[in-house]
């Protein structure tokens, strides 16, 4: 059992983490993905826009799957590694990517975008957001609700409090977009399995999700790991349940 932990964790710890392609999870995990399909969907919009900006895009793969952009497309990610990828993807298709720290103000002009979109953004400033839309333009955005995934969370940070538990609820998302200016159109919800089938997985994951254990690394976290893989062999996974929101809200024009 040593040796196959310490091989898992060793191969997981080295693999790089750039961008949002999981796909080296495949076999090893699996996350149940919510019925309305946000790639689609968005797709479906971005298709009928003018101009649109993608927040926070990552590496740009959710973005690059889409069949047609409109004739302005931008996109801001804050990570180095992810901005390579999101331009070596997005610059092709003629989506131009702009390097932004993730926190206001956002770096266009005043009602520059008719459609606005975001998948599982970490913070969501919603007064920018309704500061560059035009005056009839939208916000679409699937977002992390609140608790996902906290089985795995509390596995190694101990129980948390209430206030980080429902600090993504989508009630608050709402109240939000109402505060500034936005009026939601629509607000779905949805509980989600995921399952870890090996403690390799479980590192990989963290290390690239890095808000669910902030500052994750092995070292620190050893025998928490170490437990992990011994539940994982016994029970043949560890599961938890993952939690999403689909929004869209308009601005009034």
């Amino acid at each position: 059992m040593g040796r196959d932990f310490e091989a898992l964790v060793a191969e997981a710890d080295s693999v790089s983490v750039d961008g949002w392609d999981f796909s080296w999870l495949d076999g090893r995990a699996t996350e149940e993905r919510p019925p309305w399909g946000y790639q689609r969907a968005m797709g479906e919009r971005l298709a009928r826009a003018g101009a649109a900006l993608d927040i926070q895009t990552g590496g740009g793969e959710v973005l690059a799957g889409v069949p047609k952009l409109p004739p302005l497309m931008a996109a801001t990610e804050s990570w180095p590694p992810n901005l390579a990828k999101a331009t070596a993807l997005l610059h092709p298709r003629g989506a131009v990517v702009v390097a932004d720290e993730d926190e206001p103000p956002l770096p266009f002009a005043d009602a520059a975008f008719d459609l606005v979109t975001s998948r599982h953004p970490v913070t969501v400033w919603w007064e920018e957001i309704a500061r560059v839309l035009r005056p009839g333009g939208t916000y679409f955005s699937q977002q992390v609700g609140p608790a996902s995934a906290f089985e795995l969370v509390e596995f190694f940070l101990g129980e948390q409090p209430d206030a980080v538990r429902n600090a993504r609820h989508p009630d608050r998302a709402r109240t939000a977009a109402a505060a500034a200016g936005l009026d939601v159109l629509g607000l779905r919800t949805a509980d989600l399995r995921m399952e870890f089938r090996d403690i390799g997985a479980v590192v990989y994951y963290l290390r690239k999700v890095i808000w669910m254990v902030p500052g994750f690394t092995v070292e620190p976290y050893r025998d928490r790991l170490l437990a992990m893989h011994r539940l994982i062999e016994t029970e043949g996974s560890f599961t938890a349940t993952v939690t999403r929101f689909l929004i869209e809200a308009r601005k009034a024009g």
